[in-house]
């Protein structure tokens, strides 16, 4: 009936239920429509250090000034003497002394071959060098008197050296000073051994060092040592000289 209140009942609210998906032509579901993803977060942004102020540039070193040239020492060597035994010695002996010099703190005196035995003398008796410490030689064979014939002298009471040189000529003789000072005997033989220069007044003037028929002069400048005696060593060695 039109006044039926059954009839008069509201319209039934809409179901909360979402739709189906629609199918396709083939009858399948859809695919379910992706979930939205949630938004990206804002990039994290740090905020820039403060800048720290630049150190200012250390200034540049000045430039040490170029050292001056230190000149070097002047090289030892002999320079002329005419001290208080300088001038004794000239006194006594007047041209016979050739040259004066000092060299590191020592005199040295040249003095003529011909007076040696007599200035020796005097150099021990007089000036007190009673030590002859070495006798020796050195040859230069390019000079007229290619021979020094060097004594090496002390004074124990002064403290005090002397070296008394002799220029000798290629067989020239020189007086022996063995009766002066008894250290020169031996001194003088190995000299005569090893320079050829003859001592007169020695009491024993031989070989010292070498056989007494060896031939040459081994310090002699001119002396082959490779050749040496080649008589005494075919005949002593049995060998051939220079091997």
């Amino acid at each position: 009936m039109a006044n039926d209140p059954e009839d008069k009942q509201p319209p039934a609210a809409p179901s909360a239920e979402k739709p189906a998906a629609p199918s396709d032509v083939s009858g399948a579901p859809a695919p379910a429509a992706p979930s939205a993803a949630p938004p990206a977060a804002p990039p994290s942004v740090t905020p820039p250090a403060a800048a720290t102020p630049a150190k200012p540039a250390a200034p540049a070193a000045a430039a040490a000034p170029p050292r001056p040239a230190v000149p070097a020492p002047p090289k030892p060597g002999p320079v002329p003497l005419d001290n208080d035994l300088t001038k004794r010695y000239k006194s006594a002996f007047g041209d016979a002394i050739a040259d004066a010099t000092s060299d590191r703190n020592q005199a040295i005196l040249v003095v003529a071959r011909e007076r040696l035995l007599e200035i020796a003398k005097y150099t021990r008796d007089d000036e007190q060098f009673d030590f002859l410490t070495d006798l020796t030689a050195v040859d230069w064979p390019r000079r007229e008197k290619r021979f020094d014939l060097v004594l090496n002298l002390y004074s124990f009471a002064k403290n005090e050296r002397l070296r008394i040189k002799v220029h000798v000529g290629d067989g020239e003789p020189a007086a022996s000073v063995s009766g002066v000072w008894s250290t020169a005997n031996w001194m003088e033989r190995e000299v005569y051994d090893m320079f050829g220069i003859v001592f007169e007044g020695h009491p024993d003037l031989r070989r010292l060092l070498l056989p007494e028929e060896w031939q040459g002069f081994p310090l002699r400048k001119d002396y082959d040592i490779l050749q040496q005696d080649e008589a005494w060593v075919r005949e002593n060695l049995g060998i051939q000289s220079g091997q």
